[in-house]
């Protein structure tokens, strides 16, 4: 016998396996229809706690904030990136979206260009503010070192480390 022989074979008898199966359903529906759905609804309730089961019960931790201290310096380091070129943003009021245009730095002169402030800058903490239940998410600091020294803002609180 050839492979294709053997493979029309095995074809035939899955295809006859699948019919008898479908047959015995079939049947079981029609004569006790409780059993029928009481089965299904069986694999449904198996397949859900599978489902919902399992995994690893570890909790995935990250970055936290230090527990900041006012008066303390601090350096300006963003966790949620790996681009140390990469700002962080001082801005007037806490929880403000730091929406800009970096096109008109240049023209507002140092006081806006100052909110841009690099990572690896040393700040020294002057305020908390809490925010959604969450205490001292937001910090006030004040920049120590650079051309934008004695400029402050608010950052969020992870970002000071």
């Amino acid at each position: 016998m050839s492979n294709e022989e053997n493979a029309k074979k095995t074809v035939e008898a899955a295809k006859e396996t699948a019919d008898k199966l479908l047959s015995s359903m079939m049947r079981l529906k029609e004569q006790n229809p409780k059993v029928f759905f009481g089965a299904i609804g069986g694999l449904v309730f198996l397949l859900l706690v599978m489902m919902m089961s399992g995994g690893n019960p570890e909790i995935v931790s990250g970055p936290s904030a230090k527990n900041l201290v006012a008066g303390q310096r601090y350096v300006l380091k963003n966790p949620n990136t790996y681009e140390i070129q990469s700002p962080i943003q001082l801005v007037a009021v806490p929880g403000a979206i730091a929406a800009f245009d970096d096109s008109e730095d240049e023209e507002k002169g140092k006081v806006e260009s100052c909110r841009r402030i690099a990572q690896g800058t040393a700040v020294s903490v002057v305020d908390f503010q809490d925010f959604a239940g969450k205490k001292n998410a937001f910090v006030k600091v004040q920049v120590e070192d650079g051309e934008c020294k004695g400029s402050s803002g608010w950052v969020l609180a992870i970002d000071v480390q």
